[in-house]
């Protein structure tokens, strides 16, 4: 739980002001930032969409609805769709022409009026940032595997999509190290399962502090399964972070358990679809796990398609 409510203390939050009237964005923009906001500006629906892309999602857009170019309802649909997570205050003063439930069903997630108080637009976003934290509490609830307090199965199969795509589309490596440990079973029998326990606990806390923080991402798999997925580095270096991993765990003496490890390279597509792709990685990873627990174990073994001269990768 204090893993969860870190993360949820880490989101910078973040606004984006939409109006075609220069007064209401620099009035918005300077109250917000009162109340220690980070907030960007736009004078239309278009810059805002141009903003958002890129750079990123807001937490919360305060948009105008009539605007010209793009107007506010437009701007709403189009967010929701490419950012579902962003939250949205809709403004207006022709209420005659834009009722609540035209906003709603935009996918805004409050209205107000113009001209509106300043304390009345501040009780809409403090009940939309207690909302958001709520669903981001449940959202961690449910990526998280409560034992190790690492990522769980559920959100690998999201990330190995996500990670895949993107290492693709922007042309850089990425390798998954698939891990179990050897004898597990043996270890529980022995041992007591509250020694497993901690044993898999710290297994998880090996992963974390061997590997680069908010870059490689680590998971438990299931079960004595784990894994991590490394972008952005040769094979060379994930296969040294491997072994690190490897090592510290055998220097903890949690005999009659060890580590094997199966590293694969992911290989951009070519012929076959992005999923077929990933779904090629993660079989070369289990079977070059499968080959490390063959040999006896406390073995690191890379995959041979990612070793034939790197092929696939940029």
């Amino acid at each position: 739980m204090d893993k969860i409510n870190y993360l949820l203390n880490t989101e910078k939050l973040r606004f984006l002001v939409v109006d075609d009237e220069i007064f209401i964005v620099e009035l918005l923009k300077d109250y917000l930032q009162t109340l220690g906001y980070s907030c960007m500006t736009a004078l239309n629906g278009e810059e805002a969409l141009s903003i958002l892309q890129q750079k990123g999602p807001f937490s919360v857009v305060i948009t105008d609805i009539c605007m010209p170019k793009l107007d506010g309802l437009r701007l709403i649909e189009t967010i929701k769709k490419q950012f579902p997570d962003t939250d949205i205050i809709a403004m207006t003063g022709y209420t005659r022409d834009y009722s609540y439930t035209d906003v709603i069903r935009a996918g805004a997630n409050d209205f107000i009026k113009k001209p509106f108080d300043l304390d009345e637009l501040e009780a809409k976003i403090n009940r939309i940032l207690k909302e958001r934290h709520l669903r981001q509490k449940l959202q961690a609830l449910i990526i998280f595997d409560p034992l190790t307090e690492i990522f769980n199965r559920r959100y690998f199969e999201e990330k190995i999509q996500e990670e895949s795509y993107r290492a693709w589309r922007q042309k850089y490596n990425l390798h998954l190290a698939m891990i179990d440990i050897d004898n597990f079973k043996s270890y529980n029998d022995y041992y007591g399962h509250q020694a497993g326990d901690r044993l898999l606990k710290y297994l998880a806390r090996i992963m974390l502090t061997s590997t680069r923080r908010h870059v490689d991402l680590s998971f438990r798999y299931g079960g004595d399964e784990f894994a991590i997925l490394i972008p952005q580095c040769n094979t060379e270096l994930a296969l040294k972070a491997a072994w690190r991993i490897c090592r510290r765990f055998k220097e903890e003496d949690f005999s009659p358990a060890s580590l094997s490890i199966g590293l694969a390279l992911f290989l951009k597509p070519d012929e076959k679809s992005l999923t077929s792709a990933i779904d090629d990685f993660i079989l070369r990873a289990d079977n070059a796990l499968y080959e490390a627990k063959k040999r006896g174990g406390n073995q690191v073994v890379v995959d041979p398609k990612s070793l034939m001269g790197q092929k696939g990768t940029y």
